[in-house]
This record gives structure tokens, C-alpha cells and sequence, in this order.
């Protein structure tokens, strides 16, 4: 065992190395661009010069000259589509802002044209020719532009369901012994995956394959059919490794059936592979937010009252918002809670899911908040927190299945060495450096989704396991095969996993935390009618319920007994019993309270992700503390983050090595959206200014020094039959909070407005 494979605790599988690992760092594993296509066009964008306004018309004639051109495709001779309808309000797809068709610009960096030539170059050089004349319009940037619009975002999009409240928020807080309101501002940022978006499509007797990196193979492939109006079955999406995606490749963008339009035309396979620049503009993006929190709180902590408003960008066609005031309104105890979210329309594109997309801007505001009432209280911010902590969430009395906040606070707090932290600010320092130690809570809730899986288990105790999950970095083939072996009692090395691919059984999105807990219940559940089926050959007799014997319980007959329990299985004797060397099974798992229609819905790549705060009689989150110390020059205002600690509990970890890296990264991406992370905008253009990897800051090892990740053990039999909870989107929630608390902490300055920048420094 080393640091990064910890030993496991209670309740952890093995840290085995990632299933992936060699073809990763071999060059094996093969990414969406890497396909070999058979005499491929090449495609390459043209996107708009505008925000907003119309096209009125192309000079193609010095494009044309270029040699191995095919052809340029722009709204006048694009094949039209069907209109798409947002994923939010029942869809599949990203946006409703169509390319190609028709003039009209509707953001920055719209396609606006698509160039196909023999070969990469000749598309490039033959964009590049590409002239456009506009007539532009004035666009609307963001928040303080003139000419947004604003409506409550309860009512325009049916995935937004509540602004959750409880009590009387107002008579509570004129009654607060103490009061605090604060506002706080994030930024744009984007995802910036390291593979950039590509797709390649091949069309074979009107049977479509698609080689695309996505988050939701069966989505992406019923999206993409419903938008060229053939039957989903003559779609098939191929994707075995995505090289980072954070919710960019989550729904369908509009290039996918626009390549897939073009390469039908051609009668040849298309590539497309977009640029980096590209991506800030044909993909989504976290959209920036403002929040107001009023709290209102007794002389001794207790919170008496707390709303929460929150406002975010999005794009004039679709009322995209992430709404996450119903995890902010349920984290403390409080009797009188209000909340509302809003919607702000400019002449964008349209934001859309990026790591934890609620809980990443709004906790950072309540979490600011928490030590802002902590210091007004001269009171320790961990123990405002123990105040606060409740067993049962405040807005419908649900208990939580599991909830170890606290103990994560005192775990982490003992590595951190958070006894020795000052009160004061300004008052520790180290030659010109002053230092801070700031902390905040992370939570995500914990989600799962219908899945389906074939299991093939073989005499010699080989097995194969086949599901249409998405290996994004997260480790699901490790985990897969983990979970196929124990449950087989086979070693882990004799598992193979196929994932990434439309054409296995369907699993959901690789987002929201819920990958892991859906596709290991499902595999699990196949993996126990595998072993239901030997244990029935070996017991022949046994298959009827003897109501007599106690032992059976539960209506179980022996079979079923055996199967689900971790009795050993004489493999040879029972396939000598079937007279068979290979036994198969599929499956289709649910969640208990997933609706009826869960099953239909998985396989037309649609979502009914069950948990968290949703589920009827509970909710399920987990839970983390996070702790940051800040250095800051005092004549510089330089801004250095030696230590990150990190106490997480998870429920059911399947594999230390693999939940550690999720958790690592995810806290130094809270640090880099805290610090770093902001995409500009020129509000005369509404235009993206740093759309690259040059101008778009992201944190290297220098910035993160120090990182450590501790695993509590947990248990958790209330949520899911794998035991899972989620840990992906964890790591980055409160991070970035706990960054601002530890600048207060050393330079007694608060600042709410992200990204902090040493210009932003007054100590």
C-alpha cells in the first residue's frame, strides 16, 4: 500500500490498479479521434465573428481555390434538421440554437459553415479563406449589460422543480439575535477536457456508427436519430475512452447530427475534430452566478433563519439553470428557510452541466457565509457547524440515510492541525508571507439510474461483463470488474469489461455522481442470477419455498438464499450439473422509487436519476471537510496554496486508489476555480477574450504542493444495493469557499467575487 493506493478501511474494496492503466499510458486505448476511417473527409468549422445579428452572405471564392476542397456547407445548402428540445425540458440536446439554419447569429462563435477537404490541412487552410459579411447587432453580455431579461427560474424549465422554503423566513430574521447579508459573485468558466470534441461519422447501408467522446452513449445515439428522423436503432455510438469531459460531453451538441448529415450526403466517413478555441463556443460551460444570503442566527449559533437567491446566466433561447438553493436550503438546521433561483437571459450560448454544476457556485456563498456569521459570533467555524448539524434535512423533516459531516470536520481537522489556527486574521505570519488556515463542508447528493448488464461467466472462471457505461477518468472498468468479482468470487484479473459502446446494455450519463452505484447494482444483480442459476443446478430440489423452515426467511427458497449470500460456489460441479461450459445473463436494474416508465426511458437514452433530496421518505447525500492554507506575500499580494486536506465519507468505496484520485483532483480544482479559473468576456461583444490554454488559467503540481485525501468509513444500506454514495463531484464543493475563508483568515479581507487575483489583494 502507498499514499496513492491507501489500505483500505471498513467497508472499501481493494485499491487494484486501473483496469485501463497500461493501454492509458502505452498508447493502446484508442479515443473517439483515433478511429480509422476508410478514406475519411476531413471537416473544420467556421464559427461566427458575432454575438448577435444575421449573415449576409459568403465569399467562397478564394476557399474554393484550395486543393482537395469538397465542398462548404453553410446554412444555404445544409440539410435541415429536426428542432431540437432541450435535455432540461424532456431532450437530448445542449441547446436549442440551431447552426446552419438559417442567417441568424445567436451567440459567439456560432458554426456558421463547415468546410470538408481530402485532407486536415486543405479543411484548414480552406476555413481559414472563408470570408463572412454581417450585419451585427448589439449584444447583451452578462448581468450588468443592458438588455437582459430575468424570470424566476420555477416555472420555464420542468427538470427545476422547486425553490424550496419552510416556516416564516421573514418575521424570523427581523427577530435574529444576529444578522449577517452578504453577496457573492462566479464566474464563467469551462470545462477545457483535454480531448478536445470530435466526431467522426460512418454510414454503412443506412446503418450509422458515430465515434464521439460522450457521457451518455445511448443519449448522444437517440439524440442524434431523433434529429435526422431514422429509428435509433440504426445508430450506434462507439466511444471507449473519454479523455476528460466534466459534463461538457453530457447531452448532445448540435455538430453531431450536422457531421452525420454531411458524411450521409457524401457517401464517405467525416472527421471533425473542433479546436480548443472552438470548444469555449460549440460545447456548454459553467454559466457565472449571484447569490444574496441572509442569515439570521441566535447569540449562541443556532441559525433562526436563511434565504438563499440566486441568479445565473443563460442563453436567450433556452432557460438553462442549475437551481442549487434545494442542497444549500437542507445542509444546516434551520426552522425558517426561503430560497428562489433566476434565470438571465443574454446573447450567449447556453451554459450546461460542468462538475457538481449547483454545488460548486452555491456552496462557495453559503459556505462564505457560515464563517462570515462565525467570525460576527467570535466563534469557530467548525463548531458553528456541530451547532448546526442535523440528522433530518429542515425543509420536509426527511432523515438523512447516513450523514458523517461532522466526523469529517473532526478527522479532518486533526490532520490539518486546525487547533493551532488563529481566531484573528492578520496575526500569523512567516517572514513576508501571512497565513491563513480556512475550512467549509462539501456535500453532494447521492443519485442512481436504471442500468442494464450481460454477464458471461465461463467454466475456467473467466468472465465478461458488458455494459454501456463511460470510462471518463473516473475508473468504471476498474470498478465494474471489482464489483463483477466479488460478487462471482473470481479474482479481479480474470474479468474483462466492455463499456463505451451504444449497442451493450444501457446505462446512464457519467454524471452526478451516480456512475458507479447504478452500473455496480446492475452488474452486481446480474453477477447473483449467474450465481442463482449454478446454485440451482447443484441444488435441484431445493427450488420451492419451504414455508415450514425458518431458516429459509422471507419467502426465500435455499437457491435464492445461497445465491445472495457470499457462500462459496463449487463452480465445476455446478457446470458439470448443466452440462454447459458458459452461462450468460442479463439484467435491468431500477432504484426503488425510480417511476414506471425507467426501463423504457434507459433505452431511449433518457434520464430518471433517482436520490438525493427527491426520494420520498429520505435523502441521501455525502458528505466531506475541506481545509486550506494560504500564504500571501505582503508586498506582492502573491497567492500560494501549500496544504489541501480533504476528509470525504462515501458509503461503500469500491476502490481507495481510484476514489482518492477523484477526490485529489476534485480539491485542487476548487482551489483553481477559487484562484484561477474565469473565462473573460468583452461586454462590448459578448465575446470570449482567453478561449485557450495560454490565457485560461489552470493549476499545475507547483500550485498544489500539498494534497491529502482521507477516507472515512461509512455504511450506508439505505440508498442502493451496492452501497455506493458518489464521490466525482465531491471533491471540488466548498473548496473554493474554504480558499476565500483562508484569505480572510490571513489578511482579515473578505472577498466574494471569484476568482481571487493578487490585483484583488488590499492587505
Amino acid at each position: 500500500m502507498t499514499i496513492a493506493a491507501p489500505q483500505p478501511k471498513a467497508n472499501m474494496g481493494q485499491p487494484v490498479p486501473r483496469y485501463d492503466a497500461v493501454p492509458k499510458v502505452t498508447g493502446q486505448a484508442q479515443y473517439a479521434a483515433d478511429m480509422p476511417l476508410a478514406n475519411p473527409a476531413y471537416a473544420y468549422l467556421v464559427t461566427s465573428a458575432i454575438a448577435k445579428g444575421r449573415i449576409d452572405g459568403f465569399d467562397l471564392s478564394d476557399a474554393r481555390k484550395v486543393r482537395g476542397l469538397i465542398d462548404i456547407v453553410t446554412h444555404e445548402n445544409a440539410e435541415k434538421l429536426k428542432e431540437p428540445k432541450l435535455f432540461g425540458n424532456g431532450g437530448y440536446m445542449s441547446t436549442t440554437i440551431q447552426p446552419l439554419a438559417s442567417a441568424e447569429i445567436a451567440q459567439d462563435g456560432q458554426i456558421i459553415a463547415v468546410v470538408l477537404a481530402d485532407t486536415f490541412e486543405a479543411a484548414r487552410e480552406a476555413a481559414h479563406r472563408v470570408k463572412v459579411s454581417y450585419t451585427a447587432a448589439t449584444p447583451t453580455a452578462s448581468f450588468d449589460s443592458p438588455g437582459t431579461t430575468s424570470a424566476r427560474a420555477k416555472g420555464q424549465l420542468s427538470q427545476f422543480k422547486e425553490d424550496p422554503k419552510v416556516g416564516d423566513f421573514a418575521d424570523a430574521f427581523a427577530r435574529a439575535d444576529v444578522k449577517l447579508v452578504a453577496s457573492y459573485e462566479t464566474p464563467t468558466q469551462h470545462h477545457n477536457p483535454m480531448e478536445l470534441f470530435a466526431t467522426s461519422c460512418v454510414w454503412s447501408g443506412g446503418q450509422l456508427t458515430i465515434y464521439e467522446p460522450s457521457q451518455y452513449v445511448h443519449g448522444l445515439k437517440n439524440g442524434v436519430a431523433e434529429q435526422l428522423g431514422i429509428d435509433a436503432d440504426k445508430v450506434r455510438v462507439i466511444n471507449p475512452y473519454v479523455g476528460g469531459a466534466f459534463g461538457s460531453k453530457g447531452s448532445v451538441t448540435p455538430r453531431t447530427a450536422i457531421i452525420a448529415a454531411i458524411a450521409r450526403k457524401l457517401n464517405r466517413p467525416v472527421k471533425l475534430v473542433a479546436t480548443r478555441d472552438q470548444g469555449f463556443t460549440i460545447a456548454t460551460y459553467r454559466a457565472e452566478t449571484r447569490h444574496v444570503i441572509q442569515i439570521g442566527a441566535s447569540h449562541d449559533g443556532r441559525l433562526v433563519a436563511l434565504r438563499h437567491e440566486g441568479a445565473e446566466i443563460s442563453s436567450r433561447a433556452d432557460p438553462y439553470a442549475v437551481g442549487g438553493t434545494k442542497i444549500t436550503t437542507r445542509l444546516y438546521a434551520c426552522l425558517n428557510v426561503d430560497s428562489m433561483v433566476s434565470i438571465v437571459r443574454a446573447d450567449r450560448n447556453t451554459p450546461g452541466f460542468m462538475r457538481s454544476p449547483p454545488e460548486v457556485p452555491y456552496l462557495f456563498a453559503l459556505e462564505s457565509a457560515m464563517d462570515e456569521l462565525a467570525f460576527k459570533l467570535d466563534m469557530d467555524p467548525i463548531e458553528l457547524r456541530r451547532v448546526n448539524d442535523t440528522m433530518n434535512e429542515p425543509i420536509g423533516n426527511k432523515p438523512y440515510t447516513s450523514r458523517s459531516l461532522m466526523a469529517c470536520f473532526d478527522e479532518g481537522a486533526r490532520a490539518f492541525g486546525w487547533s493551532k489556527r488563529s481566531m484573528r486574521p492578520r496575526t500569523v505570519t512567516d517572514g513576508d508571507w501571512l497565513v491563513g488556515h480556512g475550512c467549509a463542508a462539501t456535500c453532494y447528493p447521492t443519485q442512481m439510474a436504471p442500468a442494464a448488464a450481460r454477464v458471461r461467466l465461463q467454466r475456467d472462471g473467466r468472465a465478461r461483463v458488458e455494459i454501456a457505461g463511460h470510462e471518463i477518468g473516473n475508473g468504471a472498468y476498474t470498478v465494474i470488474a471489482q464489483a463483477a468479482a466479488d460478487r462471482l468470487g473470481i479474482p479481479y484479473e480474470k474479468v474483462t469489461v466492455a463499456i463505451g459502446d451504444s449497442d451493450l446494455p444501457p446505462a446512464p450519463v457519467a454524471g452526478g455522481s451516480n456512475s458507479t452505484a447504478s452500473t455496480c447494482s446492475a452488474v452486481e444483480m446480474v453477477c447473483g442470477q449467474v450465481r442463482q442459476r449454478l446454485f440451482k443446478a447443484l441444488m435441484p430440489n431445493e427450488g420451492l419455498v419451504d414455508k415450514t423452515k425458518e431458516t429459509v426467511g422471507m419467502g426465500q427458497t435455499p437457491v435464492t438464499q445461497a445465491a445472495q449470500s457470499g457462500q462459496p460456489l463449487d463452480r465445476e460441479k455446478a457446470f458439470d450439473a448443466l452440462g454447459i461450459s458458459i452461462v450468460e445473463e442479463y439484467g435491468e436494474w431500477k432504484p426503488e422509487g425510480a417511476p414506471l416508465d425507467s426501463f423504457r426511458a434507459m433505452h431511449d437514452g433518457k434520464m430518471r436519476m433517482v436520490g438525493g433530496s427527491e426520494m420520498k421518505d429520505r435523502i441521501a447525500y455525502a458528505f466531506g471537510a475541506e481545509f486550506v492554507e494560504v500564504r500571501i506575500n505582503r508586498w506582492t499580494h502573491e497567492i500560494r496554496v501549500p496544504r489541501l486536506v480533504g476528509a470525504f465519507a462515501c458509503g461503500r468505496i469500491m476502490n481507495p486508489r481510484t476514489a482518492r484520485s477523484q477526490l485529489m483532483g476534485g480539491l485542487i480544482w476548487g482551489m483553481s476555480s477559487a484562484l484561477l479559473e474565469a473565462t473573460e468576456i468583452d461586454e462590448r461583444t459578448a465575446r470570449y477574450v482567453n478561449d485557450n490554454l495560454a490565457d485560461y488559467l489552470l493549476p499545475v503540481n507547483a500550485d498544489a504542493p500539498g494534497v491529502e485525501v482521507i477516507l472515512l468509513p461509512e455504511q450506508d444500506d439505505r440508498i442502493d444495493p451496492a452501497g455506493v454514495k458518489g464521490l466525482g463531484e465531491l471533491g471540488n464543493v466548498g473548496t473554493n469557499a474554504a480558499v476565500c475563508n483562508a484569505i480572510f483568515n490571513a489578511t482579515g479581507q473578505r472577498i466574494r467575487k471569484l476568482p481571487v487575483r493578487l490585483e484583488n489583494i488590499e492587505a
